[in-house]
């Protein structure tokens, strides 16, 4: 079996058992009154059996993609990219230019021109 599906096996199993215990302590918690509704509902079992399934989808997800994140090489190098310097030559050219603009000066010229 190659080593990918086999990490990505373990974590499945992984999610799965996470997924366990985070149901449990829900109803354990009985959080929104969740252990009534499903001890006492007659289909309450695919309650339970929905809330682990897409729990563990969840929670083995985020394992396997945690272990994929920590298979990356450590950083040896200075990273970022080239050094060079910022040209101080340019800097000159780029100077503020005065635009003219007719602004009205009072209140009841600006009203007018409406």
């Amino acid at each position: 079996m190659p080593e990918l599906i086999r990490l990505y096996i373990k974590n499945v199993v992984i999610g799965f058992f996470i997924a366990l215990a985070f149901v449990g302590l829900l109803l354990w918690a009985n959080v929104g009154n969740l252990r009534h509704l499903i001890l006492t509902s007659d289909i309450g079992y695919i309650a339970m059996a929905l809330l682990i399934v897409f729990n563990t989808i969840v929670f083995s997800g985020v394992q396997f993609a945690i272990a994929i994140m920590r298979m990356a090489e450590d950083e040896d190098g200075s990273g970022g990219g080239k050094r060079d310097g910022i040209p101080t030559d340019l800097a000159a050219e780029r100077l503020a230019i005065p635009v003219p603009v007719d602004q009205p000066t009072s209140r009841k010229q600006i009203q007018l021109k409406r």
